[in-house]
């Protein structure tokens, strides 16, 4: 299931990012020089935390995590963002019993920018997400859990030229999990690329 909807999602984006717009008609959409389409990726490390587990547990909350985006700059100020990011894998032991956490979350968030001297800017960003947790244990339960909360984070960018850009960024999933699992928030420092179309 969760291989299947990082398909479907990669499908999405890679058929908007290829769909055969005239040159032309792209332009008239643009609206401006700073505006239009783009897309990136991601690779960085996730940090779950290890709330709620008992005195005497270990826990690793961390992991390489991963990010693809596609989006609009509106303007040299503003743009929406849709991206999928994977979390990775995190994992605790208590009292012999092994405990494994996988998750993932889609997001669309809005992106605030700043722009700086010499290709430089410092952007904010701020929307939902809707994550996917899957969890097991060496005992052989299973639980997943699905829910939607507040995403924010903060970065600066450096355009390399008007079409390709590299990104440092810092992002904040609020409140991941539910159900079977403990409500936790997950961090994602990262570096990207960006490219505009």
């Amino acid at each position: 299931m969760l291989n299947a909807r990082k398909a479907a999602f990669a499908a999405l984006l890679g058929g908007v990012l290829t769909t055969g717009w005239s040159s032309a008609a792209l332009a008239q959409m643009r609206g401006g020089p700073d505006s239009g389409f783009y897309a990136g990726a991601a690779i960085g490390q996730s940090d779950a935390g290890c709330k709620g587990l008992p005195s005497g547990a270990t826990c690793d909350p961390k992991d390489t995590a991963w990010r693809i985006l596609g989006g609009w700059q509106l303007n040299r100020h503003f743009g929406a963002e849709i991206a999928y990011t994977d979390f990775g894998e995190f994992s605790a032991s208590f009292a012999g019993v092994d405990q494994k956490i996988e998750a993932n979350a889609f997001e669309l968030v809005g992106v605030g920018t700043y722009p700086l001297a010499e290709g430089f800017s410092l952007y904010g960003k701020l929307g939902l997400y809707r994550a996917d947790s899957e969890g097991s244990t060496s005992l052989g339960d299973s639980a997943s859990e699905t829910n939607t909360g507040l995403t924010f984070g903060i970065g600066g960018r450096y355009d390399f030229n008007r079409n390709f850009g590299l990104r440092v960024e810092w992002q904040r999933y609020s409140d991941v999990g539910g159900g079977e699992f403990e409500k936790d928030d997950i961090d994602m420092l990262s570096v990207g690329v960006i490219w505009k179309f």
